[in-house]
């Protein structure tokens, strides 16, 4: 049990039994713990990833290039199992040392690029393909703007609240409320934003979406961590309107079933290398 007395030592240690859902893997330390090389398809781009967040932010991009007509967007998916520790092999950390899903291969280029983190790999691709990013400075600066704005934002929903509300062994009140209050005013700043615009950047589908949509739409959605009353996310009329939007396209349909391990059979894609792999799903 947590002691609510709880003073800091000077000196911090590990303590392996610390609880919460991922306390069997958490180590301070990076790197490699098992040699395992990664699988290898036929396709120029090699996703090795999982279907949260993060992973779909990824998957819902590929899908849409391709929904979009880039042929060259064709990809192999294989899952790494977080909660395994499929990241720390040796294959893995060798595409993303920070050991971190979603990590991406392009073997189109010499040598390979490894492209991690997804706003960055989300970035690659739309540069790559000259697609889903405003080509206008002020468009592109824009979408940069919310780009980056998910990426410092998301760690207190995912992290922070996520954590000490639908994951941590013991609740306690500070925590929870002081997320949850953070949380509320992102959303809030999030359907300010779609009240004027019909995406997050304005009037076109960008990344900046595909980066937001799978944390903040699939939290109003109550996809995630099943806070939604919780939070009241109703109330964020546009912010719901938006993300309901976003659910319904193809590509997004598509998307988010890569890499899944959770859920009902037809919910799930584990490995993706072909169109066909969606056949009989959804």
């Amino acid at each position: 049990m947590s002691d609510p007395t709880y003073t800091p030592p000077k000196i911090w240690s590990f303590d392996a039994a610390n609880g919460g859902k991922f306390a069997n893997i958490n180590r301070p330390t990076a790197g490699a713990r098992f040699e395992k090389a990664l699988p290898r398809g036929e396709h120029a781009l090699q996703l090795h990833s999982m279907a949260t967040p993060n992973g779909v932010k990824v998957t819902v991009m590929l899908e849409e290039l391709l929904e979009a007509g880039y042929s060259g967007a064709q990809y192999d998916a294989y899952p790494i199992n977080i909660g395994d520790g499929d990241q720390f092999g040796s294959g893995f950390v060798e595409i993303n040392p920070n050991s971190k899903i979603p990590a991406l291969i392009d073997t189109s280029n010499s040598p390979e690029t490894r492209i991690f983190e997804s706003g960055s790999i989300l970035l690659y691709l739309a540069e790559k393909f000259d697609a889903f990013i405003p080509k206008d400075l002020a468009g592109r600066t824009e979408c940069m703007n919310w780009l980056f704005w998910q990426m410092g934002s998301a760690p207190f929903l995912g992290g922070g609240f996520g954590h000490f509300y639908a994951y941590a062994p013991e609740k306690y009140q500070y925590p929870i409320d002081r997320y949850a209050m953070e949380v509320k005013r992102q959303l809030d700043v999030l359907d300010k934003q779609l009240a004027k615009n019909k995406f997050i950047a304005g009037d076109q589908y960008t990344i900046a979406d595909m980066a937001i949509w799978p944390w903040y739409g699939s939290l109003v959605r109550n996809v995630v961590y099943e806070a939604a009353e919780f939070l009241q996310t109703h109330e964020y009329t546009h912010l719901v309107r938006w993300a309901n939007d976003i659910a319904e396209r193809p590509a997004v349909k598509r998307g988010v079933m890569v890499n899944r391990t959770w859920g009902e059979p037809e919910q799930q894609v584990l490995e993706r290398h072909s169109a066909a792999d969606f056949s009989g799903k959804g």
